[in-house]
């Protein structure tokens, strides 16, 4: 395939990280276009493709038999040409590159539209980390990500059978996917979905996890948490879970329930760290959250640009924070498709994206 044929992504424009490698190979995928990335994580301390994004690289050329140039370490430019798209079984292990606890949500971020758009059920397993920092964690994939994917019209869902930690790693999750329902001339189509009142809170749902840690580490993450919400809602549930790993760790997920959507807020305890402090980071985010009237919170907003990006339709949310992920994806999907997204807000504050009028 020659240059001309590429769209050409300057991986060091806006947030400058991963985020645009994947969203690039996703809709590289969908839309069977190859790219060009250059610049790959330029301004990070250390640039280039890691371990973890490497494994992405792979697991994308794999189900979609790509022609791939530039997938090593430390490359900060890849070309990616996807031939085909291939549903089936597939297991895929961070550590594949190097033994690390990278986090399997990256890989399931890359995988689960894609292979939403494929024409037979996937089912894929994942290995790696979980629960890790700088990345959401399977909970949140379960109970937040994928509650506002099946509004579109994305059918999948993801099981938890091992946990993994930093710096062990070793958890794994598997993923089924079924393909998106096509429309009367055979085309997969996502829906409109559009999300700009939350309404009343009905609840908040979460759990207090530890591997082979005390009990009591888990108990007090909890009780904190209980008491720093029943100021908001009485009906605050959060369970005590212990967690299968070969590693040590902690973590709380606070589910925030509304009429209309859903959101949700983790925190993971590291050593040394009271599991106070763990309690509240996951409820300071929430209550910032509460004290807005968005209906989505600021980690959803980026990712769900691809999804509003792919359907029908003119796609709507409000957000309690505009993030230079959210607009770097917005950047991202406008090169893709004749497609404009219009945000009202600054960054960092409250705002609502919606798509308009096509360019």
């Amino acid at each position: 395939m020659n240059n001309e044929t590429y769209l050409e992504i300057d991986g060091s424009f806006g947030e400058g990280g991963g985020q645009i490698l994947r969203s690039g190979m996703i809709l590289s995928t969908i839309l069977q276009r190859p790219i060009k990335i250059t610049n790959i994580r330029a301004g990070r301390k250390n640039p280039g493709l890691a371990a973890q994004h490497l494994t992405g690289v792979y697991a994308m050329a794999e189900i979609t038999d790509a022609e791939v140039h530039g997938a090593e370490v430390r490359s900060q430019d890849l070309t990616f040409a996807p031939r085909t798209l291939k549903p089936g079984n597939y297991v895929f292990d961070v550590a594949r590159v190097q033994p690390s606890a990278g986090a399997i949500s990256l890989i399931f971020q890359a995988i689960v539209l894609p292979l939403a758009f494929a024409d037979a059920p996937s089912t894929v397993t994942l290995r790696g980390g979980t629960h890790v920092a700088w990345s959401p964690t399977v909970h949140y994939l379960q109970e937040i990500f994928l509650e506002h994917a099946k509004k579109f019209g994305v059918q999948a869902e993801i099981t938890l059978n091992k946990w993994g930690w930093y710096p062990k790693g070793g958890g794994e999750a598997v993923v089924k996917i079924q393909p998106v329902v096509r429309k009367t001339d055979g085309i997969p189509g996502l829906k409109e979905v559009r999300l700009l009142e939350r309404g009343e809170l009905i609840e908040i749902t979460g759990i207090s996890a530890r591997s082979n840690l005390p009990k009591h580490i888990a108990q007090r993450q909890q009780q904190r948490a209980m008491r720093r919400l029943q100021d908001i809602t009485k009906k605050v549930n959060i369970e005590l879970c212990e967690a299968p790993s070969i590693g040590q760790g902690t973590v709380i997920f606070l589910k925030a329930i509304f009429e209309h959507t859903v959101a949700g807020f983790s925190a993971l305890g590291a050593r040394g760290k009271r599991a106070e402090k763990v309690a509240d980071e996951a409820c300071d985010e929430l209550r910032e959250f509460i004290a807005t009237d968005a209906a989505v919170e600021p980690h959803l907003s980026d990712q769900l640009i691809l999804l509003m990006a792919l359907a029908q339709g003119k796609s709507a949310f409000t957000t309690s924070k505009i993030t230079r992920h959210l607009t770097t994806n917005i950047w991202l999907a406008e090169k893709f498709l004749p497609i404009r997204f219009h945000v009202v807000g600054q960054e960092g504050k409250p705002g609502e994206v919606s798509i308009r009028d096509e360019a």
